[in-house]
Formats: C-alpha cells, sequence, structure tokens
C-alpha cells in the first residue's frame, strides 16, 4: 500500500507516496505539470513487491509546501531526494527513474547530478528533451518573465492575440485549447506562473547526459502517444542517436495522459524489461 509522508527541507514541508519495501530496487517517481505523487500509486498493485516505490510531489503541487520563493534548484532537487532515501530506510543501491512529462526532466536532471546508481531511466511523454521556445522565454529570461507574470495578472490582451493565431494556422488548435484552459481562471493562472518559474533551473544537459548513459549503461526507455500534440514522439530521435543499443522508444495509441491505469502493461514492461 501506498502512504503518505513528508520530509522537512529548510522551511518547506515536500510530500511524498511510498510503498513499505524498503530492500529491493528503488524506483523514483516524478510527476507531471498540475499532478501529484498519488499519480503513480498504480503501480503498487503489478511492481509493489518487487520495488520500493517512492513518488515525490514537486513545489507549488499537492500537498507540498514550498516557502523557498520561487526557486528550486538542483541542489534542492539531490538533498531531498537524499533526505527521502534516509528517512525511508533505503538500503537497495540500484535505482530506476520514472518521470512523467514534466517529471522526466526532473528524472534526467537527477540522472546527470546524482551519485545515486542509476539502473534505468523511464521517460513518459517527456519534457526536457527540446527546449520550448515559449517556456524559454517565460523562465529564461528577465524581460520575457516579466511578461509571463504580466499576461498572468492581465490575460485579456493575451488571449486575443491567441485566438487570432489560431484563426490564422500559426498555432495548432491543441495547444490553443491548452493556453486557452490556463488562461480563464486567476488560480489556474497564479499556479502556472509559480510552477514554471520555480521549475526553470531543472534544465537537463542532453549532452553530458548521454555521455553518463554510455559510460555507465543506464538503460533508456521512452514512451510516446501517437496522438499527442503538445509533446511530440518526433522529439526522441536525437536525443536517442548514439544510444541505440540501450534504448528503446514505444509510441501507443493516445494522447499526452500516458499516466494512466490503462496503459499498466506498457509501463510496467517498460520498468522490468
Amino acid at each position: 500500500m501506498m502512504e503518505s509522508f513528508f520530509v522537512t527541507y529548510k522551511s518547506s514541508r515536500v510530500h511524498y507516496r511510498r510503498n513499505d519495501i524498503t530492500n529491493k530496487p528503488v524506483l523514483l517517481c516524478f510527476h507531471g505539470y498540475g499532478e501529484s505523487a498519488s499519480s503513480f500509486d498504480f503501480l503498487e498493485k503489478y511492481i509493489g513487491k518487487d520495488f520500493s516505490i517512492i513518488s515525490i510531489e514537486l513545489p507549488f503541487h499537492g500537498q507540498t509546501i514550498w516557502n523557498e520563493g520561487l526557486n528550486f534548484s538542483v541542489e534542492d532537487l539531490l538533498e531531498i531526494v537524499q533526505q527521502m532515501l534516509k528517512d525511508s530506510a533505503i538500503i537497495s543501491t540500484e535505482c530506476f527513474l520514472l518521470g512523467y512529462s514534466m517529471g522526466a526532466r526532473v528524472s534526467l536532471t537527477l540522472t546527470e547530478q546524482t551519485s545515486l546508481v542509476i539502473k534505468k531511466i523511464i521517460l513518459v511523454a517527456p519534457d526536457g528533451l527540446k527546449i520550448n521556445f515559449w517556456y524559454w522565454l517565460s523562465t529564461q529570461t528577465f524581460l520575457g518573465n516579466r511578461l509571463f507574470r504580466f499576461i498572468m495578472k492581465k490575460p485579456g490582451l493575451f488571449l486575443n492575440i491567441l485566438k487570432r493565431m489560431n484563426r490564422l494556422h500559426i498555432i495548432n488548435q491543441s495547444v490553443f485549447k491548452f493556453v486557452d484552459y490556463y488562461i480563464h481562471n486567476k488560480q489556474v493562472r497564479d499556479d502556472l506562473y509559480n510552477r514554471w518559474t520555480t521549475m526553470r533551473k531543472i534544465k537537463p544537459s542532453l549532452k553530458k547526459i548521454k555521455q553518463k548513459i554510455v559510460r555507465e549503461k543506464i538503460n533508456v526507455r521512452l514512451l510516446y502517444g501517437e496522438h499527442d500534440r503538445i509533446i511530440r514522439f518526433e522529439r526522441a530521435k536525437a536525443f536517442l542517436t548514439g544510444i541505440e543499443n540501450l534504448s528503446e522508444l514505444v509510441v501507443v495509441p493516445g494522447g499526452h495522459q500516458l499516466l494512466h491505469e490503462r496503459n499498466h502493461e506498457t509501463i510496467i514492461r517498460l520498468i522490468e524489461k
């Protein structure tokens, strides 16, 4: 059974979920945008006897109380993970990483930076393999971030521009619907600004990661939705070049929402294979 726990870090309380097995390989899970640690609970039913499953809730999500401002660094990530492993009395040295969407970017960063022995990384509809121009502009540049904050406070003008771009087919319908959803509700807009800005320092170096994958023979599994218009499976090709013998790319029918029990057979096969 997956249960909730908290780790105190600086002035924050980070929520995570785990089962009660401590002597098996560790499966560290990182959820996607707007989701929570419980997104991975269904895995316990299928592989709970084989893995120590730990699902970590990121800043400004779920029950995590983040009081460090709009800052979440690589050092924060590493220290929080180490504290969770210590508190969970984990004794295994084998670690598997499972990241969905935004959580895949976290998994990639952890792969690059951690001293843990990583056996396999499983990336589901992964963010982080290609730089999104709008995300880069909104979070990595001072003026872009100020504009992003202004738009989240007063979205009317931006929404009108977005509608015109959609009519002119400058952006596709899926992206328009995605942004349109986040623009109408103030709390949703505040969450978007806080989450995107806070995660801005989690930006993996794919070159260094691939070097580490080859050097340490880390297995890589990528899962995409065939009809995902947010994160296209074609983005994986450049990343997989040079690590073909250690990797597998799987494309299944569906869109972006792949982290669901209906896909458990595919996800579990990628974890265990």
